[in-house]
């Protein structure tokens, strides 16, 4: 086919132009072959997807019907033995909720979908995959940003709703829009964008919604992230709608989750009542459901998806059954190509699309380098020079509070010469078993070494992930090294370079046994399929120890470890067997064994002071003025409404020079005044870099038997000052249907995220949206696991999530990019992860916030806050300032102290 684009810039085209033709010109299927949606090859037209008239000139040249009878009967019992799976084409709008689809696809067709993004392949590979391989039953197009009518955001969707007729079709959200608009309808914004909220769903019985109850306290309520809908007044005669929603209402999750026990209670059984609906009643509501009336294409507007979704996958095993209904009662059911074989892993259909070349279709920024975010990246089975590391540990029984806890010991063995070159993983808030470890070390041991990387440049137009390293060893030896494919490739080679035997840690109760210990910069984000970093950090986009040597308190025990490695090379250069070659080892345990806590406080006890004070009175000064951030809340309003975001996560940053103070005395004011459970001290000297973070956020874990968890914290409110103002603001948040939507949302990015790296069905989410409370705030918080790919590595699946979805918004993609547009500097080390890589294959990582970073003589701290439909511009920016009110105040206290004290 030969298509031309318009040239006003008022029509937006159809994905079917010439950009979504293979360079080659030549198709690569037979024009004998090829006859689709009654188009042959030598058929020319040109579409606006701005004039739903011009689009209706599509429909004459799609059969009648497609449920026309073939003259075949219907097929032998035994043929329905071919559909033991279901294959589907997982199309992706670029989406952060594609994966629970795929998630969920997995479990219900038998194997995995392939997931294709919606510009990633040419239509004649998508027309050979379809028709000639025969490769797929049928087609989800997932949710996704933007509009159908614009190009950029729907690619090759809309084509293959127009010309894939005989094939079924369901679109979520972004693709139901789709199938409406390309058959007639306009898209509309909705009467209030909903993202994250649910709504009570009413339908007319239809197979979709089989065994699904309907109407008002049915228990059918829906997860629903739009602001764009079909406007019920434009539909076309063929486009059939078969749900609704209630118009102006939504329900928060907590009312849902008391009611969730009716929905078992209705039977599954359909209200049939339903079935049929006046004009005045279809146009007061907001479709939530279409059919085409020939095609076998239906669309859902809300997210059956989502992890609040009553019956969800009962809809996607009904699409399922409607797929097999649709083969069997076709004479072409022969023609599929079935793989018989219960045991595969892949579905037969990913043949093609691996095999078949690939043309990348980029139109903008965002869509550049972005296959990483459609499948988990492959460990390859490239030689790696290896290293045998052995590892020799000693426990102290009961000894962390003789020698006064954590804060004593690190002082004692790290806190002399300004504690230059350590680590604190410090799990300083232990309360209702949050953590339970803290880790801590610091430069001597013979493999410790320091890797700083740096990404050489930024563009807002072309990714460049390629950056300089600098790796200085135990002896001061610096090597400088330029990476092409990035830091994140060079730690998984190092990572995957270290060989160990299990035994040695089999005694420990906790994953890090040494390895890398660090910061990676939220910048980072470019090797992580992020398009581009309009800004440039002054600071290292990453810097990590790698720490041999290391101190573990267990605090649920009060127990003591200390943990020494060796790697094969030293024990050979030395000629002395490791078992006695234990100096380190020794020493500390010395150390501790004589620790006296009244000898070694090294900063007095303070007690917490009651004032507070504005960021302008310790000298701070805001990136961005109280009206600047409160505009940039509108914008962000702004691209929610027209469906370009569901959630953004705005930040900025406030300032102050500050000359010669003693970073390590800040550290103990601030987990003093602000204790956290994934809090952390780094100081790297020779960058003059210090990091003192208070975070009780957990980005992702990884531990030694392959589980993955993720702990997104969306919804923060101040703590009360008496205790029933306090039990009042905590039920406040928890009841917040706009803190719900947060935290539903990220919840949702975050199950997406672990679906691209988990074993299929075992993403879950044991907590979610419980209230923790801290000392100055009480915050939302989700927990989501899921069991790892056993192929892919711990970095694979850092890359996977970061950023961390709850610094980002939703979709991620585009978020970032908007955000990006927004801010006015990097974000650097904030937002970013602190935490660490072991030896043996694990991985535990923070959120980087409340956190300050000590950099060149300037102290920088970083806030923000997720913008939802539902956020107001001042109550956003009082929750940017709430979230910087502790390290604000302890850093100005301290300073205060040190001035009296001087």
């Amino acid at each position: 086919m030969n298509f031309s684009l318009a040239s006003s810039s008022s029509d937006i085209l159809c994905p079917c132009a010439q950009s979504f033709q293979h360079k080659n010109e030549k198709s690569i299927v037979s024009k004998s072959f090829i006859r689709v949606g009654g188009l042959d090859k030598q058929d020319c037209f040109r579409i606006s997807n701005r004039d739903a008239k011009r689009v209706a000139a599509y429909r004459p040249l799609l059969h009648e019907n497609v449920q026309e009878d073939y003259g075949g009967q219907k097929q032998e019992v035994d043929e329905a033995l071919k559909f033991k799976f279901v294959r589907t084409l997982l199309i992706d709008n670029y989406d952060s909720y594609t994966y629970n689809i795929y998630q969920e696809l997995c479990v219900i067709n038998g194997v995995p979908p392939v997931v294709m993004q919606n510009n990633e392949y040419t239509w004649e590979h998508i027309l050979y995959t379809l028709y000639e391989e025969r490769a797929f039953d049928n087609i989800i197009i997932s949710p996704g940003p933007g509009s159908p009518t614009c190009p950029e955001d729907i690619g090759v969707c809309l084509r293959v709703l127009l010309e894939c007729k005989d094939i079924p079709i369901l679109g979520v959200c972004l693709g139901h829009q789709a199938l409406g608009y390309v058959h007639g309808a306009q898209i509309i914004h909705a009467p209030e964008p909903v993202h994250g909220r649910l709504s009570e769903i009413e339908h007319t019985g239809h197979h979709l919604f089989q065994d699904i109850p309907s109407g008002r306290n049915s228990g059918f309520k829906v997860v629903r992230y739009h602001s764009l809908v079909i406007d019920a007044n434009s539909l076309p005669d063929e486009i059939v709608p078969i749900a609704w929603s209630y118009p102006g209402e939504t329900l928060p999750f907590h009312d849902y989750h008391k009611a969730n026990g009716l929905n078992e209670a209705f039977g599954g059984q359909a209200d049939q009542n339903h079935s049929k609906y006046s004009e005045e009643t279809k146009s007061s509501k907001v479709i939530m459901a279409i059919m085409h009336s020939k095609m076998p294409h239906y669309g859902v507007q809300f997210h059956p998806e989502s992890v609040a979704t009553c019956h969800g996958r009962t809809i996607f095993e009904n699409f399922k059954n409607i797929t097999m209904d649709y083969w069997l009662s076709s004479s072409r059911i022969h023609e599929r190509k079935v793989h018989n074989n219960a045991r595969m892993q892949v579905p037969f259909s990913s043949r093609p699309f691996s095999e078949l070349p690939k043309t990348k279709l980029l139109s903008n920024g965002y869509h550049v380098n972005l296959l990483s975010m459609s499948r988990p990246a492959m460990l390859t089975c490239k030689t790696i020079d290896s290293r045998f590391l052995k590892l020799k540990w000693k426990k102290f029984d009961c000894l962390a509070g003789q020698v006064g806890g954590a804060k004593n010991i690190f002082c004692e063995l790290y806190g002399n010469q300004k504690a230059d070159n350590t680590f604190w993983l410090d799990s300083s808030s232990v309360e209702q078993k949050r953590a339970r470890f803290s880790f801590m070390g610091g430069k001597g041991g013979p493999l410790w070494k320091q890797v700083t990387f740096r990404l050489s440049s930024q563009s807002d137009t072309v990714v460049k992930a390629g950056g300089y390293l600098s790796i200085e060893d135990a002896q001061g030896s610096v090597k400088i090294a330029y990476l092409k494919d990035g830091f994140l490739d060079f730690m998984n080679k190092e990572l995957r370079s270290l060989r160990y035997e299990e035994k040695d840690y089999e005694g420990l109760p906790f994953d890090f046994c040494g390895g890398y210990v660090g910061f990676i910069g939220y910048d980072l984000k470019v090797e992580c399929g992020m398009s581009f970093n309009r800004h440039k950090s002054s600071a290292p986009d990453a810097c990590f120890f790698f720490a041999d040597n290391l101190v573990v308190i267990d605090h649920r025990y009060d127990d003591v470890y200390v943990l020494s490695i060796l790697d094969d090379h030293h024990l050979e250069k030395t000629a002395i067997s490791f078992e006695s070659s234990t100096p380190w080892l020794d020493a500390t345990e010395q150390k501790l064994l004589h620790l006296k806590s009244s000898a070694t406080n090294n900063v007095k006890e303070r007690k917490p002071r009651s004032a507070v004070f504005a960021q302008h009175e310790a000298g701070f000064h805001a990136d961005k003025s109280r009206d600047q951030y409160m505009e940039d809340v509108k914008k962000c309003l702004k691209f929610i409404k027209d469906g370009e975001s569901y959630e953004l996560c705005l930040t900025t940053q406030i300032r102050k020079r500050i000359e010669d103070i003693d970073k390590l005395g800040l550290y103990l004011e601030l987990r003093e005044k602000n204790p956290a459970p994934y809090a952390a001290w780094l100081n790297f000297s020779q960058e003059n870099l210090c990091i003192c973070c208070s975070s009780p956020e957990r980005f992702l874990r990884l531990d030694r038997t392959g589980i993955l968890e993720a702990k997104p914290i969306k919804g923060t409110i101040a703590r009360g000052s008496t205790l029933e103002e306090d039990e009042q603001l905590k039920s406040q948040l928890q009841h917040s249907e706009k803190d719900q939507a947060e935290n539903l949302m990220i919840v949702d990015l975050l199950r997406n995220d672990l679906g691209r790296i988990c074993e299929h069905g075992s993403v879950h989410v044991p907590r979610l949206m419980e209230v923790e409370s801290y000392a100055t705030v009480h915050t939302m918080v989700s927990t989501i696991r899921g069991q790892k790919c056993s192929h892919l590595s711990p970095v694979d699946c850092f890359k996977a999530a970061f950023p961390g979805g709850s610094m980002t918004g939703a979709p991620k993609l585009r978020s970032v990019e908007l955000l990006d547009s927004l801010e006015s500097c990097s974000r650097g080390v904030y937002s970013g992860c602190i935490g660490f890589f072991s030896y043996n294959q694990t991985f535990d990582m923070n959120i980087v916030i409340r956190t300050v970073v000590l950099h060149e003589n300037e102290a920088s701290i970083g806030a923000g806050g997720a913008i939802v439909a539902l956020s107001k511009p001042e109550d956003e920016y009082e929750e940017m300032v709430l979230k910087t009110r502790a390290p604000v105040r302890s850093v100005m206290e301290y300073q205060s102290k040190t001035h009296l004290n001087n």
